[in-house]
């Protein structure tokens, strides 16, 4: 049994939690916290950039690298990423959809007789809520979206776990 008064400060909760704890000297109580607030906020910032980005300025780029600074902030906040993560879904899938999501959506135009990367916009009457305008190149930047998340979590998992297993072996004095 540990001793309370030495793990007192320790997660209990696996909230926004990687399931790899560091080591206690290596956290930041402030830094975890600034996460566990921030990161449900990018995220919601990031979704209404990805909506807002037809009529003002935002869209999938952008919506997908403020998306990708929370999933980084939380990167930092609690080690390497591993299944039980926030996002259980591999990188590489993600990015493998956003990029098909992107290119059907630039050539399905040409089925219709448009030209490649033509967008539409669709009104959609939702009774007592009114009208709900919908435009077709809202799928081709959640597509981008997709991707620019996979892509900043593809780079997480890969530079970032090259960073920790260089940092063990210092320790270990094997560098």
């Amino acid at each position: 049994m540990t001793d309370p008064w030495t793990r007192w400060d320790a997660p209990t909760q696996r909230w926004l939690l990687t399931g790899f704890s560091r080591d206690p000297r290596e956290r930041s109580v402030l830094l975890e916290l600034t996460a566990r607030i921030a990161f449900p906020t990018l995220v919601v910032l990031s979704l209404y950039l990805l909506f807002a980005g037809h009529d003002r300025a935002g869209g999938g780029f952008s919506g997908g690298l403020v998306a990708g600074q929370a999933f980084l902030l939380r990167y930092l906040a609690g080690g390497r990423m591993d299944d039980s993560a926030t996002l259980s879904m591999r990188p590489p899938v993600l990015i493998g959809l956003g990029m098909t999501t992107a290119v059907l959506t630039a050539f399905v135009p040409l089925l219709f007789g448009g030209q490649v990367l033509e967008s539409s916009v669709h009104e959609l009457h939702l009774g007592p809520l009114g009208a709900l305008k919908v435009t077709t190149s809202l799928l081709l930047d959640l597509g981008v979206y997709v991707l620019i998340i996979g892509v900043v979590l593809d780079l997480l998992r890969t530079l970032g776990s090259g960073i920790e297993d260089d940092v063990a072996a210092a320790a270990r004095g094997e560098w």
